[in-house]
């Protein structure tokens, strides 16, 4: 990510001098949860450049050729306001595979069309940077994702230990947690939970220490022995009732996508 951002506006002249176009888009897949959104601004963070997010659903119009128009002001704003990063989330809704009928029809396919147009001309300026994120990679239409386009395909698995440890650490870096608590332990046992799913328990956790000092403070009971702090009680009962939203097959799923896109490179 570096390299593919960061790289052409810093060394524009190297780029020149190599005779190198940079990339013009990048795709971030991987199952839901997993923080794609959270990446694509920290990018954007990163390299200072202007960042405009919009929802795949938010193109769409009901009216004939409206959905086009959204697609064309939507780059020429991002064209204005270059360097920009112009982000697509949840690029599956309008980008479906053409002639499957998925894409609701011909209407469907002129949007995949208008954005494919697009993201070529994008090239004149060179400071316009696509990424888009999805959860099903595999029903984008093949044009979006051939070299030119969005050709940098980054996949974004489960955390892993050292990952659910730091995403802990972080939601509960405002919370006063007791000394019972085991962050280490709570990423070993969070095995397969995703970025959303160890949000959750952290946040289910500080609801059951606001309860249980609600009533504490109703019930009389002095401060200095009213729940103060979350403890491993609360986390606990949170995780009896933990889900995780994404499953086994999930994840399988795209293992086999990730590894087809490396036979085909």
């Amino acid at each position: 990510m570096t390299e593919t951002l960061q790289y052409p506006l810093k060394y524009a002249a190297k780029y020149h001098r190599y005779g190198m176009s940079p990339s013009k888009g990048m795709l971030l897949y991987g199952p839901s949860g997993c923080g794609k959104t959270l990446v694509a601004k920290a990018i954007a963070n990163e390299v200072k450049s202007n960042f405009i997010s919009v929802k795949g659903p938010e193109l769409l119009s009901m009216w004939f050729g409206e959905s086009e128009q959204n697609v064309r002001e939507l780059f020429n704003k991002a064209r204005g306001a270059a360097p920009c990063i112009l982000f697509f989330d949840e690029i599956d809704s309008i980008a479906k595979k053409r002639g499957s009928g998925q894409g609701g029809g011909e209407a469907g396919d002129r949007i995949v069309n208008q954005i494919l147009t697009e993201i070529d001309g994008v090239g004149a300026k060179k400071s316009v940077f696509c990424i888009a994120a999805t959860n099903r990679p595999d029903m984008i239409d093949p044009a979006l994702m051939r070299p030119g386009r969005l050709d940098q395909l980054v996949y974004l698995p489960l955390p892993d230990l050292a990952s659910r440890l730091s995403i802990l650490k972080s939601c509960t870096r405002k919370s006063p947690l007791a000394g019972d608590v085991d962050l280490d332990a709570l990423a070993e046992i969070m095995d397969g939970f995703s970025g959303a799913d160890i949000t959750e328990v952290c946040q289910r956790s500080a609801k059951l220490a606001i309860r249980q000092h609600i009533y504490d403070f109703e019930s009389g009971i002095p401060s200095t022995s009213a729940c103060r702090e979350i403890n491993k009680a609360h986390f606990d009962s949170a995780m009896l009732v933990a889900r995780k939203s994404v499953s086994a097959a999930d994840v399988k799923k795209f293992e086999r996508f990730r590894k087809s896109i490396q036979i085909q490179k």
